[in-house]
């Protein structure tokens, strides 16, 4: 479990094909503060990955033939930067909102425009999924959790505050990129409660 709260900026420091995957490997050093343990997950552009191996300021990750299908990951390429958070622990503040790590989607940046010294952030997301999203509701993208300033159709637009933009990859975006999304949980499970069999 994650909270969409950034904290670090990582690298792609190499990217290996792997049967129908890839390994990945991640170069991390404010992360590496901490010592890495094996099997750990940590979000990556907010994609829960599996810790398989840390050297140093690095740790790699496989990518399963379904992440790469269903995630922005397959784009990623050496030298890429990417947004870092290692999983919740118990007792720890909750500063975002519950994120999971399991992707619902890729969505395409519309626009990125300035607004006073903030950016009004612009996405079109799957169609499918604008039933999860509110107006002032939460909605993780590429692992950072943001609030919902307005949903019109499939795109979703979002204020993004200076610090936001110079701790993550969002201030770099530009039209036509892809974007991780995850849905709010809660919308989630409302949804399955209310289904009728």
């Amino acid at each position: 479990m994650f909270t969409g709260l950034i904290q670090s900026l990582g690298e792609v420091a190499r990217r290996s094909a792997r049967g129908t995957g890839a390994r990945l490997t991640i170069a991390a050093p404010e992360l590496a503060r901490a010592p890495w343990t094996l099997g750990e997950s940590i979000a990556v552009n907010g994609v829960c990955l599996t810790l398989i191996e840390g050297v140093g300021t690095e740790f790699s990750a496989d990518l399963s033939a379904e992440t790469l299908a269903r995630t922005a990951l397959g784009g990623l390429r050496p030298g890429h930067p990417v947004n870092l958070e290692r999983a919740l622990k118990m007792g720890e503040p909750l500063g975002g909102h519950l994120v999971s790590g399991h992707v619902d989607g890729v969505a395409t940046v519309a626009r990125l425009e300035r607004e006073g010294e903030g950016r009004r952030l612009t996405i079109e997301i799957p169609h499918e999924l604008t039933r999860y999203v509110a107006h002032k509701g939460s909605l993780c993208v590429d692992g950072v959790s943001l609030t919902v300033n307005g949903i019109e159709g499939a795109q979703v637009h979002f204020a993004i505050v200076p610090h936001t933009l110079s701790a993550t990859t969002l201030g770099a975006l530009a039209a036509g990129d892809p974007v991780n999304i995850e849905v709010d949980l809660i919308a989630r499970y409302l949804e399955r409660l209310t289904y009728r069999i």
